[in-house]
């Protein structure tokens, strides 16, 4: 997955700030949720030697700011509940007082996109509006930011409660997460969002946990030769925000104008020439919504054909329009785009194209090979497309962006900004999305992965707390043969780190998108989390893991696994019994797909092509998306592979 080049902000309102009256980290603010049974910190700054005083459920707490103006108490264990208040109090300077306070469960929830993927972006928004009367689940968003150095603070956050609109705002998979654990528990749910789409784990990780990988040791060298390099960003993000500051994120122009329309004065409309991405032609820093429009002579011979429109690859999501009349859609920032339109579609002479494209973050435009643009009736082409193509900007969000660092330039960065000001607030245990940005470099990942979770350890300094992650989904096209895969590796990656204790893993190999990378069904995402949860954290004896792969015999040219975690029993979906997604291969290392079902409780596979078994997979491709095998509690099997032979991502840093 890309690199997603947006808002980098130095965090510098710190540095020698003084600590006049008394103050606390943003986190602590009405509405807050605070951890049950647990000697919650409360923590903040001021004078060198101030006493501070802290008041909560009838108790006083007091400290003495140190020679740095840092300053803490312990709240005794509390048990759920609320509303409540909390003072602090310093010498008679000021009082702050927190209102709205809950005490319950707080889970952090971290990753990339598939994490920071709002209510308000799914289709069913509506309906989890109307339905959101959760006025004890609560959110607290922190700003996508990144700092070479550990930060205190976060710039900005407030507490939302689950109630009507607000939903919108929070993390689909993290809401849906929250609201299973409510319905099960009845106690309030707080979440601490800290995620940022496109970003690699080891930008999540501490200077101390990073420096213990050799292969980043130079990435950290460079950093800390570079001391500027994000007060560099930070000046290049204002000057991409004057550029841009005449457009808002509130509103379409191009929506309601109808940009579309074939009949659309297009005089003010600039000439970019394509493919390119934007920030390569003049747009540099822009994220937001472009619109494009090229006008093509179609010449008689095409005219009554059904003509395919090809527009390459185009980062993120497009909506394609010919004539005014809306031909295509795609969500995703690698997919190239054909789009059939029908004879009727097609006018002689003059046509015209209007591509809409939105890009969330990174690189943004039409940006594929000039040979793939172009009208076509099967391989013969008809029009070309790539050359000069009008354009115009609707909606810009440039805020805080930086087009000399990004979160993933160097690894530390996310954890500086968006993880250490959380530390030490008392939390639950952690819920995490996130993978695709490592793909290439899975294997390394097996490292990565386990080592950022001891680290969030380590820091927390709350034990081996529970940390759920996701596997990564079925995505991209379905291969007719059998081929190696990065994607299968990075799961592979993930599930391997259940090894370390107190950790879950929430399967979703049967829910993903081949065209898009951010799935839709992010209830199940949620619910399957909390099940982990159910178990990890709240110790119910729940069968909570998806089947996974045990051991392997070989009986003659049949190869027999067993699966642990199986639950309630198998069951194949396909009315013929038929298992599918399993390849076998022999000595010769050669896969083919294989015939399995199963018998007693385990699977038996085999190949007419492998008369000698030696290694089996299963789910072992990119998108897998014709799996069958579940658990009787609607759990999928997850993929595996019984060999160890050399993947295709070994080596890669």
């Amino acid at each position: 997955m890309k690199y997603i080049y947006m808002c980098v902000v130095v965090l510098t309102f710190f540095a020698n700030q003084s600590f006049a009256e008394v103050s606390l980290p943003k986190i602590f603010a009405d509405g807050m949720v605070l951890q049950r049974e647990a000697a919650v910190p409360v923590w903040g700054w001021a004078e060198a030697g101030e006493k501070i005083t802290v008041t909560f459920l009838g108790k006083r707490y007091t400290a003495k700011a140190d020679k740095n103006g840092n300053w803490m108490v312990r709240l005794a264990e509390m048990k759920a509940g609320g509303t409540f208040e909390l003072t602090v109090q310093g010498k008679s300077k000021n009082v702050i007082t927190i209102k709205n306070i809950l005490i319950g469960e707080v889970w952090v929830c971290s990753g990339q996109s598939n994490m920071e993927w709002r209510i308000g972006s799914l289709p069913i928004k509506d309906a989890e509006v109307a339905a959101a009367n959760f006025p004890q689940i609560r959110t607290f968003t922190v700003p996508r930011v990144a700092s070479s150095k550990p930060q205190k603070d976060v710039p900005s956050g407030e507490w939302q409660e689950a109630v009507g609109e607000n939903v919108k705002n929070f993390s689909a998979v993290a809401y849906f997460f929250a609201k299973d654990l409510y319905q099960q528990y009845k106690v309030p749910i707080g979440l601490i969002n800290t995620s940022w789409g496109g970003t690699i784990a080891e930008t999540w990780m501490s200077a101390g946990a990073a420096k213990q990988i050799p292969d980043f040791k130079s990435q950290l060298e460079d950093l800390e030769k570079t001391p500027d390099l994000l007060e560099k960003a930070k000046k290049d993000a204002e000057e991409i925000r004057k550029k841009y500051a005449d457009m808002g994120r509130n509103t379409e122009t191009g929506i309601v104008g109808k940009w579309w329309k074939d009949d659309l004065s297009t005089n003010e409309w600039k000439e970019m020439k394509l493919p390119s991405l934007w920030e390569n032609a003049g747009l540099q820093g822009l994220d937001g919504v472009v619109w494009f429009r090229k006008e093509i002579e179609l010449p008689e011979k095409y005219v009554g054909k059904n003509l395919i429109i090809n527009l390459g690859a185009i980062d993120d999501a497009d909506e394609t329009y010919l004539n005014g009349e809306k031909i295509g859609q795609t969500n995703s920032y690698s997919d190239k785009r054909s789009y059939q339109a029908d004879a009727q579609k097609w006018r002689q002479g003059k046509n015209i194209i209007t591509v809409r494209v939105t890009d969330t973050g990174g690189g943004g435009g039409i940006y594929g090979e000039p040979k793939e643009m172009f009208v076509g009736l099967g391989t013969e082409r008809a029009v070309e497309l790539a050359g000069n193509w009008k354009y115009r900007i609707d909606m810009a969000e440039a805020m805080n962006v930086s087009v000399s660092a990004n979160p993933n330039s160097h690894p530390t960065l996310l954890y500086n900004a968006m993880i250490h000001p959380l530390i030490p607030y008392s939390i639950r245990g952690a819920i995490w999305y996130q993978g695709e940005s490592n793909a290439s470099r899975a294997y390394q990942y097996r490292t990565v992965f386990a080592e950022m979770i001891k680290d969030w350890r380590n820091q927390w300094k709350q034990g081996a707390f529970p940390f759920l992650f996701v596997q990564l989904a079925n995505y991209m096209k379905f291969e007719d043969v059998p081929k190696e895969s990065e994607w299968a590796e990075l799961r592979e990656a993930q599930t391997m780190t259940l090894a370390l204790p107190n950790t879950g893993m929430a399967v979703i190999i049967d829910i993903g998108e081949g065209a898009d990378i951010h799935p839709k069904n992010k209830h199940d995402v949620g619910k399957r989390l909390a099940l982990s949860a159910r178990k990890i954290a709240y110790k119910e004896e729940i069968n909570y893991s998806s089947p996974m792969y045990e051991s392997m015999q070989v009986n003659g040219d049949k190869a027999i696994i067993s699966l642990k975690y199986t639950g309630n029993g198998l069951v194949v979906k396909d009315r013929y019994g038929y298992i599918k997604g399993f390849t076998i291969a022999g000595e010769d290392k050669k896969f083919y797909w294989a015939k399995a079902y199963l018998e007693n409780g385990k699977i038996v596979i085999y190949s007419e092509n492998v008369s000698k078994p030696v290694a089996v997979r299963y789910g072992w491709a990119n998108n897998p998306e014709d799996l069958n095998l579940f658990s009787k509690d609607g759990l999928p099997v997850c993929p595996f592979r019984t060999d160890s032979w050399q993947g295709i991502t070994v080596g890669n840093k």
